[in-house]
């Protein structure tokens, strides 16, 4: 802790110590340099990204709604995990898993879990619970349904949507930055970031970048540290493209603030906004190494054969609690103690060929490709005895005794081992010189899981399946600027498997398939991208019903989720940005058991979204930004008794770029929750998750 406290002092000393030269050289001249940098580092919102297995495609091409986070936005909002990214958008909002601080993202209503992130379209890869987002160039989000353009995730999770995580590469222009900054109550760090392209024409290019913060946030007694290391390596030679990225990352989260369950007919009052109730025994221990290789080879000037594959190694541990609240006046309750080692061991592949050819006066760009993935989980569990607390006034206890142990703890043995496997052809017509696309698509896809028992390491079960899984889409553009678009996609996800506290425990069912419908259109004239979508995606759903003899875990019903999305990015005056929108969703549970939950709506799902952020650019340098999130109500339980209130936040911040010699030093300032409201910010899963408090970020950056 005092290394890193002192090398981020010295750096924070540096930058600072650059300011009254800086200003001297402003005023002599240098104000180019000052303009230069404040439009470099505008935040916006890049339409278009990676659409899975078509590739890089600008939004107007493709009937679906996708968008790219940059680099430049994860640097300037001092993001400290993928959630703070994402909170960007209005039809996601983030939550954490059970007991313990990973990071589940609800896009459209349907769980995105971190096990299910992609790295350059390949699964399996990024690190689990948590991602640091330094290591990555952009943070591609594609809304709804995507089982034909990524495949099946092979956590089960993103019928509403995609994420997709691009590791740094080398630009065109060198890079040579370094930054210090500061969070929340004595959270410090730094990074770097060396980028350059040597040879002949800039044939290979390297980046090399690295981050380093640690310290307790805006959460009292709430610790975290991440330590991340990545390089990106790329060669463009004559019809060949070959690149090699690799990263490390260690995340560490001392008696982080848990989830809270209720178990009473009220929700709690919630605490202060800073207020913790974990205990000190708590904790997170994570670390990840991965890297993907990838390759295209030009066959034809409109023929291109394309590859990658990857691996992961992954190590956590942690023992995790969560209070459930039996007196919700009081906020009396229980918690108890549970631990889990798990190593994972992930392999993944891609090989395709895609090309354009014209017949007829039809264009056509077909793609023909195959997958796997390979993954291998090692757990082992450690129940521990129950304790009574209280949301208000928590009193620290002993990590509590073993009541049940399964596996081997120091060594855990395999628990799971999958494979997914899957073939997919695709042709997108184009005709009226591309203004009318039509893109047609089928995978197959083959789903094989076992699964052994922790006791003796036996199978437990064998879980074989298919499933074909089609992709319809049109985008007409009627207009220069103007794309009109509707879908059909379906969703594929590995079907559940049923909890150990339930009397059919273990039990694996067939894959949950969705359909999803969306209609919308995307607008982008100078100055502004907006863009509206509508959509309906059902999903089968999987419940714990009361039966003779305990409670049974069954598929029962669906949830059927309906909404509106609109988002914008403009420029209405020089100097002047707006990025927001907001989505409406109703997300209705039906054909549930017995009809007893009908037309009620789904747990956890806000009726809507808002986003709003603006930046102003002011003259000598200096840039304001201010930002609202605003949640809508959502349901607590199944049977509509409980709910949340809507809840809302006001970030305030300022950039202020001033010039050392040739170098330009970026200083930011902000503050999350300005209000200090505080708030349950979200009931997924049942679990009510407080809101951030008031939080200080500070950083200053130099380009060399």
């Amino acid at each position: 802790m005092q290394n890193v406290i002192g090398r981020s002092l010295a750096l924070l000393a540096a930058t600072t110590a650059l300011a009254p030269a800086a200003l001297a050289q402003q005023a002599t001249g240098d104000e180019e340099i000052v303009v230069t940098a404040q439009a470099e580092n505008r935040t916006q919102v890049e339409q278009g990204g990676r659409v899975g297995v078509l590739g890089d495609k600008a939004a107007e091409d493709v009937p679906f709604a996708v968008k790219s986070y940059s680099e430049t936005l994860i640097l300037n909002q001092q993001s400290q995990t993928l959630g703070q990214v994402l909170e960007n958008d209005p039809s996601v909002r983030t939550t954490y898993g059970f007991g313990n601080s990973a990071e589940l993202f609800v896009v459209r209503g349907f769980p995105l879990f971190s096990d299910d992130i992609a790295i350059d379209g390949l699964y399996g890869l990024a690190p689990r619970q948590l991602v640091a987002p330094e290591l990555y160039q952009d943070v591609q989000l594609l809304n709804g349904a995507n089982a034909f353009l990524n495949g099946a995730a092979p956590g089960g999770s993103g019928i509403g949507g995609g994420v997709n995580l691009s590791l740094k590469r080398a630009g065109e222009q060198p890079l040579t930055r370094l930054t210090a900054n500061f969070l929340g109550r004595s959270h410090l760090g730094g990074s770097f970031d060396v980028s350059r392209r040597l040879g002949d024409s800039g044939a290979l290019g390297v980046r090399i970048n690295g981050a380093g913060r640690e310290g307790d946030i805006g959460v009292e007694n709430e610790f975290r540290s991440a330590w991340v290391l990545g390089g990106g390596f790329d060669w463009r030679g004559q019809g060949v493209r070959v690149s090699l990225d690799l990263a490390w990352q260690r995340v560490t989260v001392d008696r982080g603030r848990p989830t809270v369950t209720v178990a009473d007919t009220a929700i709690p009052r919630v605490p202060r906004a800073a207020a913790n109730y974990a205990q000190a025994f708590t904790f997170t221990e994570l670390r990840d190494i991965f890297g993907v290789l990838a390759a295209e080879v030009d066959l034809a000037p409109d023929w291109m054969l394309y590859g990658s594959i990857g691996a992961r190694d992954g190590s956590e541990d942690g023992n995790y609690s969560t209070v459930t609240v039996t007196d919700s006046a009081t906020g009396d309750g229980t918690a108890f103690g549970f631990r889990v080692p798990r190593t994972d061991n992930n392999e993944a592949a891609q090989v395709g060929i895609r090309g354009r050819a014209l017949t007829g006066g039809i264009s056509h760009e077909l793609n023909l490709g195959a997958s796997a993935i390979r993954q291998v989980n090692r757990n082992a569990f450690d129940f521990q005895a129950s304790f009574a607390t209280n949301l208000y006034d928590t009193p620290q206890v002993p990590e509590p005794a073993s009541v049940f142990v399964g596996g081997n703890l120091a060594d855990p043995g395999p628990r799971s081992r999958s494979r997914l496997e899957s073939v997919y052809l695709s042709d997108t017509l184009g005709a009226l010189d591309d203004r009318v696309l039509l893109t047609a698509g089928v995978r197959y896809q083959h789903l094989r899981l076992i699964s052994y028992a922790y006791a003796d390491g036996s199978v437990e079960s064998d879980y074989d399946e298919d499933a074909w899984t089609p992709v319809i889409g049109l985008a007409v553009k009627p207009a220069a600027g103007l794309s009109l678009y509707a879908n059909r996609i379906e969703g594929l996800a590995q079907g559940p498997t049923a909890p150990a506290t339930v009397i059919n425990p273990g039990e694996i069912f067939p894959p949950f398939r969705s359909v999803q419908y969306e209609i919308g259109a995307k607008w982008s004239a100078p100055g502004i991208n907006a863009s509206v979508a509508l959509y309906q995606t059902e999903q089968p759903s999987g419940v714990t019903v009361p039966v003779a003899g305990g409670l049974e875990f069954v598929v029962d019903g669906e949830q059927r989720n309906r909404g509106i999305e609109v988002a914008i990015d403009a420029e209405p005056t020089p100097g002047l940005r707006l990025i927001g929108g907001f989505s409406i969703n109703d997300a209705t549970l039906q054909r549930t058991q017995d009809g007893l939950n009908d037309g009620n709506e789904a747990v956890g799902v806000p009726d809507y979204l808002v986003n709003a952020l603006a930046e102003w650019d002011l003259a000598g340098g200096a840039t304001l930004t201010a930002r609202l999130v605003h949640t809508g109500p959502q349901q607590v339980n199944l049977a509509n008794t409980l709910a949340l209130d809507d809840w809302t936040r006001v970030d305030l911040g300022a950039r202020y770029v001033i010039a050392a010699g040739d170098a330009p030093v970026t200083l930011r300032a902000g503050v999350d929750n300005v209000f200090n409201a505080a708030y349950w910010s979200s009931s997924f899963g049942g679990y009510l998750l407080q809101g951030a408090p008031r939080t200080l970020r500070l950083s200053a950056s130099v380009d060399l």
